[in-house]
Parts: C-alpha cells; sequence; structure tokens
C-alpha cells in the first residue's frame, strides 16, 4: 500500500470516527430537545455511513475504487449533515443545492461500493 493510500485510511478512518459521533450528538439533541426533522436526519444519516466509512476505510487496500467509495460517501454525508446542521442551528444552509449535493454524493458512493465488490470478485476469480 502506497503512502498516499494509507493517509487516506487514515482520513476515511477520522471522518468515519467523526460522522460517528456527530450521529450520536444528533440523537441525543433530538431526543432531549426540540422535536426536529433536521436532527433526526443527520443522526439517521450519520449513524447509517459512519460504520460504513469505517469498513470502506479498512478496504482501502483491497482496492482504489474502496477508496473512491468511501471519499464520496464521506464527502456527501460531511456536506449533508454539515447543511442540514446550519440549517438548524443558524436558520441558512452551507450553500444552495448542498443537500441535494451531498445526497447525490452519498448515493454515488454507494453505487461505487457496488462496483468496488464486483471488481475486486473480478479480479479474485
Amino acid at each position: 500500500m502506497s503512502e498516499g493510500e494509507r493517509m487516506a485510511m487514515r482520513l476515511l478512518l477520522a471522518i468515519a470516527g467523526l460522522v460517528g459521533a456527530i450521529g450520536v450528538a444528533a440523537a441525543a439533541g433530538g431526543s432531549h430537545g426540540a422535536e426536529s426533522r433536521n436532527l433526526g436526519a443527520i443522526a439517521s444519516i450519520c449513524l447509517a455511513h459512519g460504520p460504513a466509512l469505517l469498513a470502506l476505510a479498512i478496504l482501502v487496500e483491497r482496492g482504489r475504487l474502496f477508496l473512491l467509495a468511501g471519499l464520496l460517501l464521506a464527502g456527501g454525508t460531511l456536506v449533508f449533515a454539515g447543511d442540514l446542521g446550519l440549517r438548524e442551528w443558524q436558520g441558512q444552509g452551507l450553500f444552495p443545492g448542498a443537500a441535494p449535493l451531498g445526497g447525490l454524493g452519498m448515493i454515488l458512493g454507494w453505487l461505487s461500493v457496488v462496483l468496488a465488490a464486483w471488481a475486486s470478485r473480478l479480479v479474485k476469480n
């Protein structure tokens, strides 16, 4: 594994931890504070994607498509959750179209997981 791939793995691991922590904090805020659609969505997205990012970071050594999937998923999750968080606490989003762009990043990340799994399977046979 190259130094760049090791650095990317560390980055994905760090983002996985951050996303997981944000998910727990959003869930706690949503259950102890006023009911908020945004906090519920942040919690759901982050608690679903944190473990996926952790797994993808571990799979980086199996192929660059896993790295691509992780980076797309991480970027999409951060943009989406960041936009919802800013809407919740500041009354305005990150930038126009941020939530749909983040959602697209997450969708492309998940589709990249499919491609990475298929490519990995083809290489092994």
